[in-house]
């Protein structure tokens, strides 16, 4: 059997279309925010499980080697920082025009 297109079919088709397009454009406003809202809590947890253990990990032992008030160097300076005197001669150089 042949169909044939009618005007009243396209109209049907198009307002079906318009309604799901505008519905889902309503409710994505509505919901958007809550989506948004528990993804960002979850990452949040994930970033503080993943980077808070190490923190307080690293806290709680800096304050029980450590007394109040002691300085501490994590890392020290190197000595071997000198100069090499054999560079060779400074010469001054005069600007010609």
């Amino acid at each position: 059997m042949i169909y044939t297109a009618s005007l009243v079919g396209l109209l049907k088709t198009v307002l079906i279309i318009l309604l799901i397009y505008f519905g889902v454009k309503i409710l994505s406003r509505l919901f958007a925010p809550l989506l948004l809202r528990f993804v960002t809590k979850k990452a949040e947890q994930k970033f503080g499980e993943h980077f808070g253990g190490f923190k307080n990990q690293a806290n709680q032992r800096q304050q029980q080697q450590y007394k109040t008030g002691e300085t501490v160097i994590d890392k020290m300076p190197n000595q071997s920082k000198s100069s090499n005197e054999n560079v060779g001669e400074y010469i001054d150089y005069e600007e010609v025009e």
